[in-house]
């Protein structure tokens, strides 16, 4: 791919021998894995869904030219992409996740906690993995709880002081 590209999902595992893989779905764009539908590996490999099921909190995709178990099974591991440019517009104001990745991140008191190395998806929601200079780890839920501000710009956001978490506990 020439350009920026978004990870949309993660191939776990192959299922059955028919060419089916388990699907880690990282899109909310409900568009995204429909019969027909495009996506790409990390080398630019295109793929296209030639089936789709729900199966438990994955989805179970079946691809062109992906037919059997041995195929399917070389998958496994396999990030899959969409061009930046394929994502829907959003709102004034609003931002994708992965756009977080490279933010300094500081407390409303104005402690450093670091840098966003990665944006972790789970089920509930993102987790910001944010990491300091010395390398030590804080593991930031990605929601208006915690989240108080965010300068894509300015590549900084702004967090919540919450003791134990993103502030030292009390003494």
């Amino acid at each position: 791919m020439e350009e920026p590209a978004v990870t949309v999902g993660r191939i776990t595992k192959a299922h059955g021998v028919h060419g089916e893989v388990a699907i880690e779905n990282r899109s909310d764009n409900p568009d995204r894995w429909v019969p027909g539908a495009v996506v790409f590996d990390e080398g630019g490999r295109e793929f296209t869904v030639r089936s789709v099921r729900p199966h438990g909190s994955r989805l179970l995709v079946t691809f062109e030219g992906i037919d059997d178990r041995n195929d399917a099974e070389r998958l496994a591991g396999v990030t899959l992409q969409v061009p930046e440019s394929w994502l829907p517009a959003l709102p004034e104001g609003s931002w994708w996740s992965y756009e977080a990745t490279g933010c300094a991140v500081r407390t409303e008191s104005g402690r450093t906690l670091g840098t966003v190395e990665e944006v972790l998806a789970y089920p509930a929601q993102d987790l910001w993995r944010v990491v300091d200079a010395e390398g030590v780890e804080t593991l930031i839920p990605a929601v208006d709880a915690f989240i108080v501000s965010v300068d894509l710009a300015g590549r900084s956001a702004v967090v919540r002081d919450v003791p134990g978490l993103t502030a030292p506990e009390g003494p």
